[in-house]
């Protein structure tokens, strides 16, 4: 654990999702992999299909339209839409596909196993304080069981523009009726994270597992209050001995 500068008391906090309570990498690439398995199950043989091309799709709809950006699940939506029309389906098949693929990514967006220390230090922690998840993505916390910690979580595109913006800030601060600065946000992402809790008022952990530095980060233009590499490291900042056995998650 490092300090970059005095801790304020801390009555609440507030975590990113992805790649702070468990990695999501694999994760995505899963997802990655069934939809486009999904998809030359479904194309017709003749058309051909180039993942790149989809790539290239989604990010001229994002400039055609910014606040895609900010709702991940409707970007998927769109350019699976878009796509599927510029292969020659009619409006009524593609919106029809769209969310058939859609439900494919749903199903393996919530396949993952959650590290026993995210449990082991969720539970502690909500012991005692009052938690809430402000997440870009779009994992749904009650399957992947996390739910049971968290007061309240808020999704970008469903409840505001995804961080760095204020939005999912704002409305933590408005859930816990407390001032911004007793309220730590913990999260991976240099500038989602660090950067959007410290505009915001929060203090900020920035959770370091891949053990970088930050000198050499380009992201890093907003220094974290303190930063961590394992969750467990939350505990000891707060003062608070773990009381439960990992193995009872084993």
């Amino acid at each position: 654990m490092r300090i970059y500068s005095q801790l304020m008391p801390i009555r609440a906090l507030t975590f990113d999702i992805d790649d702070t309570l468990y990695d999501s990498r694999p994760v995505i690439s899963r997802v990655e992999q069934a939809v486009v398995l999904w998809l030359l199950k479904i194309l017709p043989s003749h058309l051909t299909f180039d993942v790149n091309s989809w790539l290239k799709l989604q990010q001229q709809l994002v400039t055609v339209d910014p606040m895609l950006k900010h709702d991940i699940r409707e970007r998927r939506r769109k350019t699976l839409k878009i796509g599927l029309m510029q292969l020659g389906f009619r409006l009524n098949e593609a919106e029809v596909l769209a969310q058939q693929g859609i439900d494919v990514v749903i199903e393996m967006r919530n396949q993952i196993d959650i590290p026993d220390e995210t449990h082991i230090v969720l539970k502690e922690l909500s012991a005692h304080f009052p938690l809430i998840g402000l997440t870009n993505g779009d994992v749904d916390v009650d399957k992947i069981e996390l739910s049971q910690y968290f007061v309240e979580v808020y999704y970008a595109g469903r409840d505001g523009l995804s961080k760095p913006e204020p939005d999912l800030f704002n409305l933590a601060k408005q859930k816990f009726q407390l001032p911004a600065e007793n309220i730590l946000h913990v999260g991976d992402h240099l500038k989602a994270d660090v950067h959007g809790a410290k505009q915001c008022g929060f203090q900020a952990c920035w959770f370091n597992d891949q053990k970088q530095q930050i000198t050499q980060e380009p992201k890093a233009n907003t220094i974290p209050d303190v930063e961590i590499t394992q969750l467990s490291q939350l505990l000891e900042m707060v003062g608070i001995e773990r009381s439960t056995d990992i193995k009872a998650y084993s």
